[in-house]
């Protein structure tokens, strides 16, 4: 997965517009695996606005490229201020967004990010596992039914052949036949 995070400075609205080129602004490109929980410290002075860019994309080792953005896919995130004693962001997002907060103290902040596909993959997980346990059991009680039906078709044609034959010789020792 890739996450793109961007810090940009306090600016006046129309200030931010006219230079954002201009603008004190920081990136950070990083992936992350689907279990990996990625957390960075950054130095963030008072009343600034941090702005924050990510795209999760589940990598594809056969094509060896990233997949399109998936349904049900997202990113968590957590942010915690200098003191690590009040979090000030903690929500779920979609595969593709964005967040923002203002710092109100200085100080480092502890920025932490990871995505929700462990939550899946342990939900896609288990289905598979359940429906591949599933078709195990019926192919199994598939053959023993094949079995029991081959068997009891068996016994009624040994049975038939015994009875014939005992009649047989009961009627030909009662000298009926």
């Amino acid at each position: 997965m890739r996450g793109l995070l961007l810090y940009k400075g306090p600016l006046g609205d129309w200030l931010m517009l006219l230079f954002a080129w201009l603008s004190p602004s920081r990136a950070l490109y990083f992936h992350i695996g689907e279990t990996e929980k990625k957390c960075f410290i950054e130095e963030i002075p008072d009343e600034t606005m941090v702005i924050g860019r990510y795209r999760t994309q589940l990598w594809d080792k056969q094509a060896g490229s990233f997949l399109p953005s998936t349904p049900g896919l997202g990113m968590h995130v957590e942010i915690k201020d200098p003191d690590a004693k009040v979090i000030i962001l903690s929500r779920q997002y979609g595969s593709d967004g964005r967040f923002t907060f203002t710092s109100h103290t200085p100080g480092e902040h502890q920025i932490c990010l990871h995505s929700n596909s462990t939550k899946m993959a342990l939900f896609t997980g288990g289905k598979l596992y359940r429906e591949e346990r599933f078709r195990m059991t019926s192919e199994s009680t598939n053959q023993r039914v094949l079995w029991w039906s081959i068997a009891q078709t068996f016994i009624l044609i040994i049975t038939g052949i015994w009875q014939m034959r005992h009649l047989k010789s009961f009627f030909e020792a009662k000298k009926l036949v």
